[in-house]
């Protein structure tokens, strides 16, 4: 099959568990870059925090995509917008709100910095140095808050995180979902975001059979890229319905699992 796109999740996919990209992993993801395959950065995170990782894949010299807020906001590498989705502005403060009586950690970012009540509470330190983004501290999030976010970030123990997102998920209005981006991480955005929306978006635009892709995952966000995708790959430590909805499975991002699909794809 010719392949056009390689969509790739970032954390527990593309870096390994000290947040590194493999010497092997960067150097095959290059290569098929120079045989005209474009690479698309599909994560949670917000814009910022794939910048480092677009520079070390060369993706601006590629024409490579950035695919921000789980497909909430979509770039080139030139920072140039195809499109972004927010949530509404009074809502979101109805919905801080009800948060301040769960025990979750509230983080709030508009693209450029990250909003807590607390620059120490659970998670705050690990988020900003993964992202390359400054904190500021804010007396109450759903008052001081003036624009609209794409999403809300919420740090949870992982022994109470499908509690809190039961509660949660009962709580929200019908265009708004919540969502384990991680083992300690919930999202809140859109209904109308997901990876997988996100591809069928950049492929239309670039003109792509989105049936031309590959995409890598572990999480529960990235469910939807693997079904969108020609072929969606599991990672060895992905969740169990991850790899479920793959049509694949690779080793672990521990162990060059992406470098080894490919091979086994003859895309490299």
């Amino acid at each position: 099959m010719d392949f056009q796109i390689i969509a790739l999740d970032i954390d527990g996919t593309l870096t390994d568990d000290r947040k590194k990209i493999s010497s092997l992993t960067l150097e095959t993801l290059i290569e098929a870059e120079k045989k005209g395959i474009r690479l698309v950065l599909a994560s949670a995170r917000p814009a910022p925090g794939l910048f480092s990782i677009r520079d070390q894949l060369k993706m601006e010299q590629f024409g490579g995509i950035l695919m921000s807020y789980n497909g909430g906001r979509i770039t080139d590498c030139e920072g140039n917008t195809f499109y972004e989705i927010s949530m509404d502005l009074a809502t979101t403060r109805r919905i801080l709100r009800f948060l301040e009586e769960l025990p979750v950690t509230v983080i709030v970012d508009d693209g450029k910095m990250f909003y807590v009540t607390d620059k120490n509470g659970y998670k705050v330190e690990y988020e900003c140095r993964n992202n390359q983004m400054q904190c500021t501290e804010v007396d109450n999030l759903a008052d001081w808050l003036s624009f609209s976010p794409i999403k809300l970030l919420l740090a949870v123990d992982p022994m109470k995180i499908y509690e809190v997102q039961e509660q949660i998920r009962n709580f929200l209005p019908e265009d708004l979902t919540v969502v384990r981006t991680a083992a300690f991480y919930l999202e809140i955005f859109s209904r109308r975001i997901n990876k997988g929306q996100g591809l069928c978006d950049i492929c239309r635009i670039l003109k792509i059979d989105v049936r031309n892709s590959i995409a890598f995952g572990d999480s529960e966000n990235d469910i939807p890229m693997l079904k969108a995708a020609g072929i969606g790959i599991a990672m060895k430590n992905a969740e169990m319905d991850v790899k479920k909805a793959s049509d694949m499975c690779t080793l672990s991002n521990n162990e060059d699992g992406i470098p080894y699909a490919l091979s086994e794809l003859n895309v490299i």
